[in-house]
């Protein structure tokens, strides 16, 4: 876009600024407010016309840009055509723009809802993966087995030297979890406190440290102790970890098979929408500004680096290249771009009541659900936190409505553990905030047991 701006209107600038800065300028020589004109121009002249022909030119970009009712896409490469004094001031924005948005049919879109009940026996393995949470370990005198907990000292040699990492003490070793290299849990398998093992085997391939990988090893080990898991009882204790103080495990029984089913709803509503908006990305071709690329490139950069906790500090950024986040970020611009159209052309806003909802809904999983309901609509950024995210639910229902869906039942473990290739799948662009510390202690397990010990 070339913009070009009246020489007069320049100058007039100019000479506007040079008369404000003789009012108040002291140069020695002269009194102050008495320095001629002349003198001053000779002085700042240059300076004052370069500051104000900058401010010109981002006024009168903005200003053409709502004349011409473009809508840019990131901050413009502006390069001055013409600075002359005396002569019109013309420069030329270079900018990308937002793209027309054609909607598909979304009656073509075909998904499938996955549906599941809650068992009784879902209820108990839940119940035991909270026991599994919260167990402690009892030496035991008898032979390992996997799910022991063995505390033990090892060497390991190549070639019968020591290698650098190969060698410990006093640690502690979860047969069965797989920490350790091919071989080295399953050797230790029938072995009693004071055991000495000698495990022969090999480094794989692929082992981080390439110093060693693909080579023979061998570790010498001795075993300190065995300790065997042992759950917690299900008493008033246990329940009140939990929330629940009355109605022993009746009540207990009631609470988890509540957030189950919560978990149950919030799960097939997602699997559903990671569905329809994977479509919705097939089903339209759109050019992608490269600058709300980058952006998104610069927000997902971040939210890894916050990943890393306090440790992200002494990282540098240039670490994380933009090709790790491309695919993710031209998606999550692309699929913004498609909500966004739909929430323009059917004026759409977040529904009050279904905000309130929603907020009510996630209080309800605290020990004091008013409490919690006051933080969200006393603190702004979180507020529209789940506005932004209520407003996307409403364009989903939106699409919902149109397309072609088909209830599947499925168990319970199915729906609520998905493939990770599933949990991988495109996320909505429209805006959301990281979400600060909550506000109080939760009432009673709302996720599933096994999400959270991964």
């Amino acid at each position: 876009m070339t913009v070009e701006v009246p020489a007069a209107e320049v100058e007039n600038a100019v000479n506007a600024r040079l008369n404000e800065a003789a009012k108040t300028v002291r140069i020695n020589g002269f009194r102050k407010g008495k320095v001629p004109m002349k003198v001053i121009r000779n002085r700042f002249g240059a300076g004052v016309r370069q500051e104000v022909v900058g401010e010109i030119m981002s006024r009168s970009y903005y200003q053409a840009l709502s004349e011409e009712q473009v809508k840019p896409a990131g901050q413009p490469k502006i390069e001055p055509k013409t600075l002359e004094e005396g002569k019109n001031l013309e420069f030329v924005a270079t900018f990308e723009v937002y793209p027309t948005v054609e909607l598909s049919d979304f009656s073509k879109i075909k998904a499938e809802k996955l549906v599941a009940e809650v068992t009784d026996e879902d209820i108990d393995k839940m119940i035991t993966n909270l026991q599994e949470q919260r167990q402690e370990w009892e030496e035991v005198k008898r032979m390992a087995r996997n799910g022991d907990m063995l505390n033990i000292d090892f060497v390991g040699t190549i070639d019968g030297e020591e290698f650098d990492g190969g060698s410990a003490k006093g640690t502690n070793l979860v047969l069965g979890s797989d920490r350790m290299i091919p071989g080295f849990e399953k050797g230790l398998v029938k072995a009693k406190t004071g055991s000495e093992v000698k495990l022969e085997l090999e480094f794989p391939e692929e082992y981080h440290n390439k110093d060693v990988a693909g080579k023979p090893v061998v570790f010498d080990v001795t075993v300190n102790s065995v300790s065997a898991p042992k759950l917690p009882e299900l008493n008033d204790e246990f329940f009140a970890a939990f929330g629940v103080t009355e109605g022993g495990e009746e009540d207990f029984r009631k609470e988890v098979k509540a957030n189950m089913e919560r978990e149950l709803k919030k799960a097939s509503r997602n699997r559903l929408k990671t569905e329809l908006m994977d479509q919705l990305l097939e089903t339209h071709d759109i050019d992608v500004p490269e600058a709300l690329i980058g952006a998104e490139i610069n927000v997902l950069r971040q939210q890894a680096l916050q990943q890393f906790g306090a440790g992200a500090k002494n990282l540098d950024p240039s670490m994380l290249p933009d090709d790790l986040f491309r695919e993710q970020a031209d998606k999550r611009v692309k699929l913004g771009l498609i909500l966004g159209e739909v929430i323009k052309q059917k004026s759409m806003k977040a529904d009050p009541e279904r905000v309130r909802e929603t907020i009510e809904d996630i209080a309800q999983t605290y020990e004091t659900p008013d409490e919690v309901v006051n933080w969200y609509y006393g603190n702004k950024e979180q507020l529209e936190t789940i506005e932004s995210a209520v407003l996307e639910d409403q364009v989903f229902d939106e699409v919902l409505e149109e397309a072609a869906v088909k209830e599947k039942k499925v168990s319970y473990e199915e729906l609520t553990q998905p493939k990770q290739e599933d949990t991988d799948s495109k996320k909505s662009k429209t805006k959301k905030k990281p979400a600060a510390k909550k506000p109080a202690a939760k009432k009673a397990p709302a996720k599933n047991a096994d999400a959270d010990k991964k």
